[in-house]
């Protein structure tokens, strides 16, 4: 290079920056609890990654493996021993485990739906509806049945 510059005084930005972990715990059986860089949390699960990628074959058999889990030098990936990586940005995709009351609640309002309109979008009896809006815990295929729906919404 001529001048005073440095490779390290160049330096390119294109797009959002790549999404950093700070922590990550197990939290079930292929579930892992991601303490990102930026502060948010999350519970992911998996077993849909590990079930659907040759790659992943050994987590699949073996527990313990699993176990190892840890996020590698730059934050970039979890990695487990035996050289198996799965990169931030596809556990960036992974929807969270469970929903709380509350966040049901509240898409229930953002898509401005009754009782009997949420039932009918998620194919359940207004009973229970009513019962995910108090305190009945919500199973993991209504809340993303229910985050789908507000996503959606959002994009019209």
């Amino acid at each position: 290079m001529s001048g005073n510059a440095s490779m390290a005084d160049q330096v390119i930005r294109v797009g959002r920056p790549l999404p950093r972990i700070a922590a990550a715990a197990i939290d079930g059986r292929r579930r892992v609890h991601v303490t990102w860089r930026n502060g948010e949390v999350a519970t992911v699960d998996l077993a849909p990654v590990i079930l659907s990628h040759r790659v992943f074959i050994p987590l699949r058999k073996d527990d313990d493996l699993f176990q190892t889990v840890r996020v590698n030098e730059d934050g970039t990936a979890l990695e487990w021993d035996e050289g198996i990586e799965l990169s931030a940005e596809w556990i960036e995709r992974l929807p969270p485990i469970g929903m709380d009351n509350a966040e049901f609640r509240r898409i229930m309002d953002q898509l401005d739906l009754t009782l009997d309109g949420m039932a009918a979008q998620l194919d359940v009896s207004r009973r229970l509806i009513a019962q995910f809006r108090g305190v009945r815990p919500i199973p993991s295929n209504i809340a993303l049945a229910a985050r789908y729906l507000a996503e959606h919404h959002e994009a019209k």
